[in-house]
């Protein structure tokens, strides 16, 4: 197994219950019968009802569990955590969501992992710190075009790429500092016992190794694999607080306190032909 992946796994692994114990993680529209998705794909990502979903790196499954009780016909999330793939197993129970079934894979793996399920899905769905784990983007656009029904779309939302060259510590006023060049794909390495969801949890595998991919490399992929872009927006906020002087919205979502200094998200869809 890659060191990248024998890394990043453990500490997913490890934070799968730090994030089932927070409050980040409400898992509470979930359990009365309607899971909340965040305001950006809320607004974006249009109806599911009766389509076939494939959910990459769905970590606890609450956006899968959502995009079934909304409708959809069947979900499968795949993760390459199977602390993550228990328990959404587990909250799919709980939630009585039997359409909605996970699989442990990475993302490169999941074609083996669901060799049946070739050209098999209406939507591809992706959301919130993905690629940044994943070394190898065209092979990343191959697999999401592989199980890609004719006419059949890829949605994905992410933090933005101009953000991340930033560091989310900052200087003293929280605002963050210039620390990787933006055309950077070399992988990086880090040691941070912090976690995004728990700001008191300090984790014990604390190594990982993530990876930046310019825009262009993103779109680039996804058209070499044969995908169409329907669609392309840029968000001044995101899901998470990536860095400190960022603040809640009155969508719950995390932006600047004065101005739009630059975009913190993109969104897009890509369909295939």
């Amino acid at each position: 197994m890659p060191t990248y992946l024998t890394l990043n796994r453990a500490n997913w692994d490890e934070r799968t219950a730090v994030h089932l114990a927070s409050r980040f993680y409400d898992l509470s529209s979930h359990r009365a019968g309607l899971g909340r998705l965040d305001a950006i794909v809320d607004s974006e990502l249009g109806p599911v009802a009766g389509l076939r979903i494939l959910h990459l790196q769905s970590h606890l499954g609450d956006d899968s569990i959502a995009l079934a009780q909304r409708g959809a016909a069947e979900v499968i999330g795949v993760d390459f955590s199977p602390a993550a793939v228990a328990a959404a197993t587990a909250l799919a129970a709980e939630c009585r969501v039997p359409h909605a079934r996970f699989v442990e894979s990475d993302v490169y793996s999941a074609p083996e992992a669901l060799p049946d399920h070739a050209a098999a899905f209406d939507l591809v769905f992706i959301t919130w710190g993905t690629v940044t784990w994943l070394p190898d983007l065209p092979r990343w656009a191959r697999v999401i075009a592989q199980f890609l029904k004719p006419g059949g779309a890829l949605y994905f939302a992410d933090g933005h790429p101009a953000a991340y060259v930033f560091d989310g510590a900052g200087g003293p006023d929280g605002r963050p500092d210039w620390t990787f060049p933006y055309f950077t794909r070399a992988p990086l390495p880090f040691d941070n016992a912090a976690d995004y969801a728990d700001p008191e949890a300090r984790l014990t595998n604390t190594r990982t190794i993530e990876f930046l991919h310019p825009l262009a490399d993103i779109l680039g992929a996804l058209r070499a694999a044969g995908l169409r872009l329907d669609w392309f927006h840029e968000h001044p906020r995101l899901t998470w607080q990536l860095f400190p002087c960022l603040v809640r919205d009155a969508d719950n979502l995390w932006t600047w306190p004065d101005r739009p200094w630059l975009p913190l998200a993109f969104s897009l869809r890509a369909e295939k032909p």
